[in-house]
């Protein structure tokens, strides 16, 4: 039996992700607020954890990663997948709660959960790996999107000290820039005005000129390509190499 931890599964990339291990015979422990019906069967579990509220992830996710550890499986992936759009804003305009909450999601979770994984699944024999969903934003400013931009680039380099750290044969950590995908964040990030968002017109082009690709397709890709194939500890991959 193969594992996976799948954040952000409700809908989008995260949601599509799970499906297409649960095809490939994964059990899948899915982390979010809420699930989707679309998942379900034997081998799926979900976790229900608000992961704005960071503090708390170890705490109420150890006992669920704790029992995909003793179910022995031949190898634990965990994804990083869950994210947050909003707030929008340029610096000087934003709120201090509502951008606590999407760094919490954004990175300061992400890095939680990644410190519990490699806790838990400590067995050097086991194939462990890591993946960070990123985006082109860690590496381009984003007028309006800065907390976006932050968050990503942290992520990037999450993958970078995993590479440093785990270098037993069996620890593979890589990020992945998915691309322009058609899902609730883009259609977010398009609905904004231009004084919120300055780069909003290039999200709105994205959409116009049919550049958004289904998340199933690049969820499909994702396992196929950084999943169950071999890769490159510590690197970053881009939509198109999948």
């Amino acid at each position: 039996m193969h594992a996976a931890i799948v954040t952000g599964v409700s809908r989008g990339l995260g949601e599509s992700i799970a499906a297409a291990l649960l095809e490939r015979g994964y059990a899948v422990l899915g982390v979010g607020r809420h699930s989707s019906s679309r998942l379900g069967g034997d081998r799926y579990r979900f976790a229900s954890f608000d992961l704005g509220d960071a503090a708390r992830a170890t705490e109420a996710l150890a006992p669920s990663f704790r029992a995909l550890a003793a179910a022995k499986p031949e190898s634990a992936c965990l994804i990083n997948n869950a994210a947050s759009a909003g707030p929008v804003g340029v610096l000087g305009a934003l709120q201090d709660s509502s951008s606590a909450a999407s760094l919490a999601v954004n990175l300061t979770s992400p890095v939680l959960l990644t410190n519990l994984f490699c806790a838990t699944f400590k067995d050097s024999s086991l194939l462990r790996r890591v993946i960070n969903v990123s985006s082109g934003a860690a590496q381009s400013a984003l007028p309006g999107e800065g907390l976006y931009c932050v968050a990503k680039a942290g992520l990037e380099m999450l993958t970078r000290v995993l590479a440093a750290e785990q270098t037993g044969p069996g620890f593979r950590a890589i990020s992945v820039r998915p691309g322009i995908i058609d899902t609730e964040m883009q259609a977010f990030a398009r609905s904004q005005s231009k004084e919120a968002l300055p780069c909003v017109d290039m999200f709105r082009e994205f959409h116009s000129q049919g550049r958004l690709v289904p998340a199933d397709v690049v969820g499909a890709k994702i396992v196929e390509k950084l999943v169950l194939a071999e890769v490159e500890h510590g690197r970053t991959y881009s939509y198109q190499e999948l």
